[in-house]
């Protein structure tokens, strides 16, 4: 990374040390209940550990390359207990030089191998922007289906606590925008754990992105999603809360908030359906036009920038296909404000959708 980029880097680096300490260990820790019968509790964290081992395990062409990965477990511990296990082939330390070892991951993908390919967070890989999408994402194309490129890029996206503007942003509409590229953003452990496992195995270049303060974040599990061959579609939503009145749909941490705003509604009488995207690209535009046509209200939340964002993909895709005829008032955006992210915590919690905000989008919409 150049020179330029110490200072942030730096804060990086105490923010990931106070990630291993445990500075958000006080986190609230949130859990929501599916109808399966849960067999353990397991942490986004130790989800995407897991999914990593399985298949570092099942397939001896997948390898993990980045910063830290390796002797130190990983700067948000995902890949604990992996460098001892596997040994430096398949665990691979990188210097801080993301086009370096993008290229060199983006390269082994084209021969035969299957590489994840690890951002301490994704506002690094705006230093390997040409290798992500001139290179991975657009090789099978310009090579007429011979030479595939199965890579997963993989880290924390979006805002954390208290890293400002240059550790903040959220990458699912610029890398949503690329044909190419799939593009995942897992909320909860098991999409977590199944969203990795099919990224590795798709043959195609797969963005993932995490977010870092739910990696402490634990969810019950069931025997299903624990079992070794589980994966979860991509290109897939999941209804996550089944309701009558009005549709929420989101991604990645924003899905938990969703939840709680759906919990306060309903003792107002509100009944919302939750949806969680699990895929950015491709959407699961299918999915929210049928909740849309039960429900005949629509709100978008995210944490990105509202202009060109998902919310603002949603809005097009319904405006254009046949739920727009369903609709009873206009689409409403919930997203994170247009400015780039401040430092004070104060600002930084009224530049994030809260779940207040949520609430009044809702009653806005349904004019209550």
């Amino acid at each position: 990374m150049a020179a330029a980029a110490v200072g942030p880097l730096w804060g990086l680096v105490r923010c990931s040390q106070r990630v291993a300490a445990g500075r958000f260990a006080g986190l609230p820790r949130r859990r929501f209940h599916g109808s399966a019968a849960a067999a353990a509790q397991v942490t986004v964290r130790d989800a995407l550990n897991q999914a990593l081992d399985e298949e570092l395990e099942r397939d001896e062409k997948v390898f993990l390359l980045g910063e830290e990965v390796a002797q130190y477990d990983g700067a948000y511990k995902i890949s604990r207990g992996l460098w001892k296990k596997y040994g430096d082939k398949r665990i691979i330390d990188t210097p801080i030089s993301e086009m370096g070892f993008t290229g060199i991951a983006v390269g082994a993908a084209m021969a035969g191998l299957r590489p994840v390919c690890e951002f301490m967070t994704f506002n690094f890989s705006m230093q390997a922007i040409d290798q992500i999408i001139n290179s991975a994402a657009k090789t099978y194309y310009m090579s007429s289906g011979l030479v595939p490129v199965p890579i997963v890029f993989r880290g924390p996206n979006g805002a954390s606590a208290g890293v400002a503007a240059q550790h903040s942003q959220c990458f699912a509409s610029w890398y949503g925008h690329c044909p190419g590229l799939k593009v995942v953003s897992p909320w909860n452990s098991e999409d977590a754990r199944g969203l990795l496992k099919a990224a590795i195995r798709d043959d195609n270049p797969v963005v993932m992105l995490e977010n870092e303060l739910m990696y402490g974040v634990a969810f019950d599990l069931s025997e299903e999603v624990l079992s070794k061959d589980f994966v979860v579609p991509i290109g897939k939503a999941k209804v996550e809360k089944q309701g009558t009145h009005i549709t929420l749909v989101s991604h990645s941490r924003p899905v938990g908030h969703c939840l709680e705003a759906a919990a306060v509604l309903a003792k107002d009488g509100v009944d919302c359906e939750v949806i969680n995207l699990r895929t950015i690209r491709p959407m699961d535009i299918e999915a929210i036009e049928s909740s849309v046509k039960k429900t005949n209200h629509l709100v978008t939340v995210e944490g990105g920038w509202p202009q060109f964002g998902v919310g603002a993909e949603i809005c097009a895709r319904i405006m254009e296909g046949p739920a727009f005829n369903h609709l009873d008032a206009p689409v409403v955006r919930v997203t994170g404000a247009d400015v780039p992210m401040p430092y004070a915590k104060i600002l930084e919690e009224n530049c994030i959708p809260q779940v207040k905000d949520i609430i009044l989008a809702v009653k806005k919409t349904l004019n209550i």
